[in-house]
């Protein structure tokens, strides 16, 4: 669901993960079409990040 999120509205998958200033950024970024790709592939980009960083914090809790 949060890929189909950061694809099409990125910026707003940035403020699901935590990272508001980030959304915002994305969101001038994003009103622009030009710059709705870039916005799109960072927001995936960052959501790959927190999907990595959630695996590691699991991992040094057990």
């Amino acid at each position: 669901m949060r890929l189909i999120l950061a694809i099409f509205l990125p910026w707003l998958q940035f403020f699901t993960i935590g990272r508001p200033i980030a959304g915002i950024i994305c969101l001038i970024l994003q009103i622009t079409v030009i710059g709705w790709i870039p916005a799109a592939i960072w927001s995936v980009y960052a959501l790959s990040e927190y999907k990595t960083d959630q695996k590691i914090q699991r991992a040094m809790q057990k």
